[in-house]
């Protein structure tokens, strides 16, 4: 049955989960991550305009954000990107959206969280043109084939449940691969739930076995591991 955020940030803690971050995909989302981050201890937000919410996107967006951006819970700008999978927006307004919130994360000095799906191309193409001097963090981690451009730019790769998943042998084989300084770890909540809780609503005390999984690749225990992704998410999100 469906958890209230007091029961999810409690059960997380249960699982050694004392820091996460909830993200905004439109303006009440974010508006809601921003209440839950002053609620919550250990709860920071991100704000963004998802790209299947950025089909009405207009500049005049952006100051809403903004103000957003510069609550003190607020940690990063996002989730932002592209998505060709689905067909919610046209992609040229996407990509309007999504440039215009990576001039804003410059504008603010705050990390961006990507989304893309089905976009590699253009997501990464868009970065290279106007992602120049932010910590660009591709959430949900599926870019396995351009894994080597990914690294070379010095961005961060954070790896969800899917990582977890039994035909994910190439998201595996990444997330041995990615140096310790760029590795974050995530759940995706409610999206994606890692094994053995898969086909569940996710939460973010799952998170607990995509890090075990993820352990068992790079060849060390999950405390260890814990306490890299740990230092790196507070490095990126300024904690």
């Amino acid at each position: 049955m469906p958890v209230t955020a007091g029961e999810a940030v409690a059960e997380a803690a249960e699982a050694g989960v004392d820091r996460m971050v909830t993200i905004g995909v439109g303006r009440e989302s974010s508006a809601r991550a921003i209440e839950l981050a002053e609620t919550h201890a250990g709860v920071s937000a991100a704000v963004g305009i998802h790209p299947h919410d950025s089909a009405a996107f207009t500049p005049n967006d952006i100051e809403w954000l903004r103000d957003f951006g510069k609550h003190p819970d607020v940690v990063a700008i996002g989730e932002c990107g592209l998505d060709y999978f689905r067909d919610h927006a046209r992609p040229d307004v996407q990509a309007t959206a999504f440039v215009a919130q990576l001039d804003l994360a410059r504008e603010l000095d705050m990390p961006v969280v990507i989304h893309t799906r089905e976009a590699a191309q253009d997501t990464l193409r868009i970065l290279a043109e106007h992602g120049q001097g932010i910590d660009v963090i591709l959430h949900c981690f599926t870019l396995t084939e351009q894994l080597d451009d990914v690294l070379s730019r010095g961005y961060w790769v954070s790896f969800a449940g899917p990582v977890t998943y039994k035909k994910s042998d190439a998201l595996r084989a990444a997330a041995a691969r990615v140096p310790a300084d760029r590795l974050l770890v995530e759940t995706d909540s409610p999206y994606l739930a890692p094994e053995p809780r898969r086909g569940r609503p996710n939460r973010p005390a799952n998170v607990a076995h995509t890090l075990a999984a993820i352990a068992e690749v790079r060849g060390t225990s999950t405390e260890e591991l814990d306490a890299v992704t740990s230092a790196n998410a507070a490095r990126v999100f300024g904690w």
